[in-house]
């Protein structure tokens, strides 16, 4: 790629680089029209290229001809007349007085309308909407100014090409620009046809439906309007069919807030996101559906989906059984008792988070204490592990800006890259390990990871937890976060604490005054304790103040 400041048409060259992917990759996926846009692009003079790209890449569909001024491009008139001829860009389009306001700025709209300079332009606009109905063209509404406006018809279009790229709307052109100056740095996975985030056309249309139905879910639209549209039944993409679910348990969490039970309860039936069927016990209870939340609480003990599921049946259960006078005893995972120590420390004078206080309070040259919560155990897992984590698996890797595999979260994710976690794994046996975390941390630095924090660890604090951490414990911990990566990445202590004399560490859990253990932070401190790893709570209370 060439470097954006030597090459001021960059921006088409990227666009270039997509479509030619597209027309390679995709091109069974592709209607009449979009196989006509990309032989027709590569056709027109490069000027028009370049505008039209330059329009893409805006914000919005509606450009005023004084404001497309590009050295690199020319008369910005000549450029964008095949771009109207091929009906791509339309020429003078009509406005409503909304889209007026929208385009002009606020002295130019007091200069048109004679509006008082100190009124908001919100209120400007309410006060005239009703005064000027319907749609005219620039010129009629702005008879004085000598410009032209311009409507990118194309957008969807590019937004299925980006979405074909990418595999998601998230991701747009700027990540060429970010990656070209070195901002971001991602790990450059070879990628072939089998690297495809989309098999079907269909797939790409589920994926755009879903698209819309998050928006507006996210936008605050009424749930029962959205749900018809969010398809009925279940994917077949596996990766498609994560997020149908996914939305699916939002849209029956809003309806549980809502007090729409009877909704909620319909939709997490129906739904495979992890947490729906614990969600739909206590939808249940809520609704006094005692007998039906015991036996799907049964049939949930006999399989928990995972250790978050475990811990809440072995709450609800119980309080299930009392409800319908039936014995309440069960037999619960007896928890290894986990070490605390209560500190009384001066209340900080300026604004601090109790982890910190606690820090300063306990470390000391002998004893380095660093607050490090997930970054530390999580980066350690991603410098030994990431080969296995980039490893080109199909479907999970289709464009050079991937922060991590697209499957990251699925539940197969570690069955399909089995035999390479093993051989990573297995360093901690061998003595290995250290030397590939110690190269990856200087050979991938600052190269996008879902699991290493850059800005957290530096090779000074992996050098001494790997002094003082044994490669057990390590070995322990990285199959726990396999074993539930969208769970165990998360809760881990706030602090540690290093001897390096004595080539020891303890990990501490910092609660301040009112504070109480999360759910996830009560798995990972009874999972250590279990396994002997030294594993502390402290619990602060702060000096009441002297007279």
């Amino acid at each position: 790629m060439i470097r954006t400041l030597d090459n001021p048409l960059y921006y088409l060259d990227n666009f270039h680089r997509v479509v030619e992917w597209i027309g390679r990759h995709y091109r069974g996926l592709m209607n009449a029209s979009e196989s006509a846009f990309i032989a027709a692009f590569h056709d027109l003079p490069q000027p028009s290229q370049a505008l039209l790209v330059r329009m893409i890449m805006r914000r919005g569909d509606l450009f005023r001809l004084s404001k497309l001024h590009y050295e690199e491009i020319g008369c910005t008139r000549t450029a964008v007349a095949p771009l109207i001829e091929q009906g791509w860009v339309g020429a003078d389009p009509p406005l409503s007085i909304d889209g007026l306001f929208a385009l002009l700025t606020k002295p130019e709209l007091a200069g048109v309308f004679k509006l008082e300079a100190s009124a908001r332009k919100a209120d400007q606009l309410e006060a005239l909407r009703e005064l000027h109905p319907g749609e005219r063209p620039l010129g009629e509404w702005c008879p004085q100014f000598d410009d032209c406006l311009y409507r990118l018809l194309i957008g969807e279009m590019c937004d299925r090409f980006r979405l074909m790229f990418f595999g998601n709307l998230r991701q747009d052109w700027t990540e060429f620009v970010l990656a070209d100056l070195g901002i971001f740095k991602y790990e450059q996975v070879p990628l072939t046809s089998a690297s495809l985030a989309f098999r079907t056309r269909e797939d790409v249309d589920h994926y755009l439906q879903l698209h819309r139905c998050r928006q507006r879910f996210y936008e605050g639209e009424p749930v029962l309007d959205i749900l018809p549209e969010v398809p009925a039944q279940p994917f077949e993409n596996a990766w498609l069919e994560g997020r149908r679910a996914k939305l699916l348990f939002g849209i029956g969490q809003q309806c549980e807030k809502s007090g729409m039970l009877d909704e909620a309860l319909e939709i997490y039936a129906r739904c495979t996101y992890a947490g729906a069927r614990i969600r739909a016990i206590r939808v249940m209870e809520r609704c006094e559906q005692f007998e039906a939340a015991h036996a799907l609480a049964l049939k949930a003990a006999e399989n928990p989906e995972d250790d978050a599921e475990h811990q809440q049946l072995e709450r609800i259960l119980p309080r299930l059984k009392r409800k319908l006078g039936l014995s309440a005893k069960i037999v619960r995972t007896k928890a290894t008792p986990v070490e605390s120590i209560a500190l009384t420390l001066p209340q900080p004078q300026t604004e601090m988070h109790v982890e910190h206080v606690v820090r300063t309070h306990l470390s000391s040259d002998a004893a380095p204490a660093y607050y490090v919560e997930n970054t530390l155990i999580n980066s350690l897992f991603g410098l030994l592990c990431w080969q296995a984590i980039f490893h080109p698996v199909p479907g999970a890797f289709f464009h050079p800006f991937h922060s991590g595999p697209s499957d990251l979260t699925a539940p197969d994710f570690h069955r399909r890259r089995q035999p390479q976690f093993e051989q990573c794994l297995a360093q901690l046996d061998s003595g290995e390990y250290r030397q590939t975390i110690l190269v990856n941390l200087n050979a991938k630095a600052y190269i996008q990871s879902p699991f290493v924090a850059w800005g957290a660890v530096s090779p000074a604090l992996v050098e001494q937890a790997l002094d003082c951490i044994p490669p057990a414990h390590l070995k322990k911990w990285f199959r726990r976060i396999l074993a539930d990566i969208r769970s165990n990445r998360n809760g881990f202590p706030d602090l540690i604490q290093f001897w390096p004399q004595d080539k020891r560490y303890r990990m501490i859990e910092v609660k301040g005054p009112g504070d109480r253990l999360q759910d996830n932070q009560v798995r990972w401190l009874e999972f250590c304790a279990q396994h002997d790893m030294p594993v502390t709570v402290c619990y602060v209370q702060w000096q009441e103040a002297s007279c």
